[in-house]
């Protein structure tokens, strides 16, 4: 039996284009060819959770404006893999950057998809260890598309087996281990949680609730589901944001060549300015 004759609901290839053009209006998100069965899977589920009885009904509802909808819509397509301290060597160059920065203000930092926070906090971990203790004041900005993934974030509670790999020293400094109906499970300790601020955000977005100056911005793992247009769209936004000295972190597998006028490779995908301010 073929997937078009097992599915639940009729796809057809007029259904995903309409999809693909939601999504990247909503989100800037490319989609491509080969994601058509994983896109009927998840959207199916908002079918059933609507009471929706083909994609032809629901995509309307999505185009005559059903925000909340489409923000279900959004949050299913988005995918939001992630754990703490993931692709490790950015954090050393975080650490060593924050402890150059001149005293007399606040560190400032940019989590641009934070997910479900796992990133935000390893950022925040590694300047209480950088800087010797929370008394540098450090304020990290952490945003996401998806509501529900930033939901765990504010939480802070993960599985055990998250922590798994982290020193014992340092799980013991910023977690607690929860007991009883929660045993299993780990929460951020209140004082690292304070240095942090969740926000809903699409990069996207005409004006950004995001104020200069920044000593470093994390946009790791999400240019790669933006086409080059919309990757240079958001960097150029991301200059004037930045310190002089700033740094933008990227994921590993992405690559901003084509930005070379503005960001220019440090190393181990972190960029600087190219015209960095006297």
């Amino acid at each position: 039996m073929s997937n078009a004759q097992a599915r639940e609901f009729q796809f057809t290839d007029q259904d995903f284009q309409r999809i693909r053009k939601l999504i990247y209006e909503y989100a800037g998100i490319s989609l491509g060819a080969h994601k058509q069965e994983l896109v009927y899977s998840r959207l199916a589920r908002r079918l059933r959770a609507t009471g929706t009885r083909s994609f032809v009904e629901y995509l309307d509802r999505l185009q005559h404006g059903d925000e909340a909808e489409q923000e279900a819509f959004t949050n299913s397509l988005t995918t939001n893999l992630t754990s703490f301290f993931r692709e490790p060597h950015h954090f050393p160059i975080l650490a060593e950057h924050l402890r150059r920065q001149e005293t007399g203000h606040t560190l400032t930092l940019w989590c641009s998809a934070c997910s479900t926070g796992e990133e935000a906090y390893s950022m925040a971990m590694t300047a209480v260890e950088a800087l010797g203790g929370y008394e540098r004041p450090v304020h990290i900005i952490a945003s996401d598309l998806d509501t529900k993934v930033l939901q765990t974030a504010r939480e802070g509670r993960y599985k055990a087996e998250a922590v798994a790999r982290l020193p014992p020293q340092q799980v013991e400094r910023f977690f607690t281990r929860e007991t009883g109906a929660n045993a299993g499970y780990v929460q951020i300790r209140p004082e690292l949680k304070r240095m942090i601020d969740f926000r809903r955000l699409n990069l996207l977005e005409a004006g950004w609730p995001i104020h200069a100056p920044l000593d470093a911005i994390f946009c790791r793992n999400v240019m790669i589901y933006f086409d080059k247009d919309t990757q240079l769209a958001i960097l150029k936004k991301f200059t004037p944001l930045l310190r002089g000295n700033g740094l933008l972190f990227a994921g590993h597998s992405e690559s901003f060549y084509h930005a070379s006028a503005i960001f220019k490779l440090r190393g181990s995908t972190v960029y600087e300015l190219a015209a960095r301010a006297a």
